[in-house]
């Protein structure tokens, strides 16, 4: 295990100047904080009711009701509350901060004197800590404390975090394997997390000590789920429970037995994230082994090549390897944020470019996907294939929505997109005492202490489009030190161009990082090239779904075919992809956009036959067809959508 676990940059120490991911930013500061305010305020028309902050007040006692949503309703309002501190860190905002004050005042107002906080247990008046499996009452909580830290590390502010120091602290007199205490743990993993935040924010070890209790804990027997009430009695929250086993909670084995990723994908990689941090924190060698394992399942059997998780619908989860069908494939937001989350512990441990290649590919495929380019419009799901018509009328596939909803009765995916964007900085560059880490070509402007002392670095690229990075130096070291600047050679990537000042420049290349040292100067430059030319990817033959297909992708995008360019039937496309892909400036288009143009050829449908089975093979015409990057499909029309084409 690397001695010094990488660190991540401040946020308000990395400006993001890039004209794409700056859209995305914006959208988070300029709208979607405002209006998921409204949608959680109940205010928004045509939305579905989130009842947040209503119940909120209701607990609290400023007016009467009973408690709306789900049972854990509660974070909606702190994943954005997070969201807002992420913003806040970069830039000043009173109203916004004015806000995020006032909705802090409630959830402070509505704590119980034990410090306790979960409006649906404090309001119906249920049993706490009944029903672990499915309650998520610890998966609140977590979320609360992850809002808390984020906020005090943003404004300095601690009530926020003192609230949630004392509900963690009331969890720490609760749980554990002393005498008196519930030996239990979360169904749903997040407070793991959130305890080791907690943990960094106050230097007080029981929050880790309690992080490590929760996940060691987790499948060891006697399992603590089949002796709760509700299993016992077959009696659930939500009724699909009673057909789940103990591996839809990762408590089917204990951790160090695990060697798939099985279950609700979000549990799991929330889980491993966790597994990762305390494994480095508690010089847990067989634990981080246990986090490669795990890690090395999920991406070389189980992720869609858009760097999402999740086959299955039913359950939100993983199946077995190689099932990645595209049409029904669930494929969460949150669980692909929850990877890129796991992925990026791995970095900051390992130092090793394969993670950050994933966290890359996830970020700028689904996550994108997964929200409008109007900030108001989100998917939940995230497919690889969409024909709106079977869709909408297939009950199989009521899961898949054929356009962005404005919110859901489940928001967990809306709130945890705009808490990943607003601290996409998080991901994008790392640093340790000599070194400066730049993992994310996105154009930005960075700080970072280096050698103990500051170094102003700006970064400058329009990629993936081009793979022409340019980083120039603004400051030079006092000491006159060497240090080191680490630049990710991307897996897809093997040729590369490295000048500094103009002349090829000495390197060292490990594990998938390229790394400079020397005595940097004012106005030294770095010109780094890489390969992002148009690419044609197939799956392992052993997904079954894929087999004659191929896909296309530049850098890290993946393409896709919608309807609204190419005609309807688009699984009778063929694509010719031993023919040179065109690339196209669509000024006009989304904003702008980078299009590929295929030859290939499509089922003549015009004069096509009603009968539905006939001997006449169809007859193919020629064509040329336009693909779009897939985090941006749906923002114009309804309509088809492909990634995996048929190849001739």
């Amino acid at each position: 295990m690397e001695k010094n676990k990488l660190k991540k940059l401040r946020l308000e120490n990395v400006k993001i100047t890039d004209k794409f991911w700056k859209q995305y930013i914006d959208l988070v500061d300029d709208v979607i904080l405002p209006f998921q305010w409204e949608l959680i305020n109940d205010q928004v028309d045509g939305a579905e009711k989130s009842h947040c902050i209503q119940n909120f007040r209701v607990a609290a006692g400023e007016q009467a009701g009973n408690h709306r949503g789900m049972v854990f309703q509660d974070t909606d309002v702190a994943k954005w509350l997070e969201a807002v501190a992420y913003s806040l860190a970069k830039t000043q905002n009173p109203d916004l901060e004015a806000l995020a004050d006032q909705a802090i005042d409630l959830i402070a107002k509505a704590q119980a004197e034990d410090g306790y906080i979960n409006t649906y247990y404090q309001i119906t008046g249920k049993p706490r800590w009944e029903n672990l499996f499915e309650g998520h009452e610890l998966y609140t909580a977590g979320h609360m404390i992850e809002a808390a830290v984020a906020y005090y590390e943003a404004t300095g502010k601690d009530k926020f975090l003192k609230v949630v120091s004392k509900f963690a602290d009331y969890i720490y007199t609760v749980f554990g394997r002393e005498e008196g205490k519930i030996k239990g743990y979360p169904g749903h993993p997040e407070i793991e997390l959130a305890l080791i935040k907690l943990y960094y924010a106050t230097n007080d070890e029981k929050y880790m000590d309690l992080a490590y209790y929760f996940v060691t804990e987790r499948g060891q027997e006697p399992v603590y789920f089949l002796q709760e009430k509700g299993k016992k009695e077959n009696k659930f929250i939500f009724s699909e429970f009673k057909d789940f086993d103990l591996d839809y909670a990762q408590a089917h084995l204990p951790i160090e037995k695990q060697m798939t990723a099985e279950g609700h994908a979000v549990r799991a990689v929330y889980l491993y994230s966790a597994m990762a941090e305390l494994a480095y924190e508690k010089h847990d060698e067989k634990m981080l082994k246990q986090c490669e394992i795990l890690w090395e399942n999920i991406v070389q059997k189980r992720m869609y090549i858009t760097g999402s998780i999740g086959a299955a619908s039913y359950g939100e989860r993983f199946t077995s390897d190689y099932d990645l069908p595209n049409n029904t494939n669930y494929s969460e937001s949150c669980a692909t944020i929850g990877l890129a989350m796991f992925s990026n512990r791995m970095f900051q441990i390992t130092k090793d470019g394969k993670y950050m290649d994933v966290v890359e590919k996830a970020l700028y495929n689904t996550l994108l996907a997964g929200l409008a380019l109007d900030g108001k419009h989100f998917f939940y799901v995230n497919p690889l294939e969409v024909i709106p018509d079977i869709a909408n009328n297939n009950p199989t596939m009521r899961h898949v929505k054929t356009i962005r909803q404005l919110w859901f009765g489940v928001a967990c995916c809306p709130p945890n997109i705009a808490r990943t964007l607003a601290a996409i900085s998080n991901y994008s560059h790392a640093v340790d005492e000599k070194t400066l880490y730049i993992n994310l070509f996105i154009g930005s402007i960075i700080k970072a202490k280096i050698l103990g002392e500051e170094v102003n670095i700006s970064l400058q690229a329009n990629y993936p489009e081009s793979g022409s990075i340019r980083l120039r130096i603004h400051s030079e070291m006092i000491k006159k030190e060497p240090y080191t600047i680490a630049l990710r050679q991307p897996s897809f990537s093997k040729n590369i161009s490295i000048k500094v000042n103009g002349e090829n420049a000495d390197y060292l290349c490990d594990k998938g990082y390229i790394y400079i040292t020397r005595k940097w100067k004012k106005e030294d430059e770095i010109e780094f090239e890489i390969d992002v030319a148009f690419r044609f990817v197939y799956s392992n033959s052993k997904v079954r779904d894929n087999i004659g297909k191929v896909s296309l992708m530049k850098g890290p995008w993946v393409y896709c075919l919608e309807e609204e360019d190419n005609g309807e039937y688009l699984s009778s496309i063929i694509i010719d992809s031993k023919s040179q892909v065109k690339e196209v400036y669509e000024k006009s288009l989304l904003g702008g956009i980078l299009c590929a143009k295929l030859k290939g050829e499509k089922i003549q449908y015009e004069n096509i036959s009603n009968s539905l089975y006939l001997e006449e093979r169809p007859q193919y015409i020629e064509d040329i067809f336009t693909a779009v990057p897939y985090c941006l499909w749906n923002n114009r029309n309804e309509g088809e959508m492909i990634v995996w084409v048929r190849e001739k």
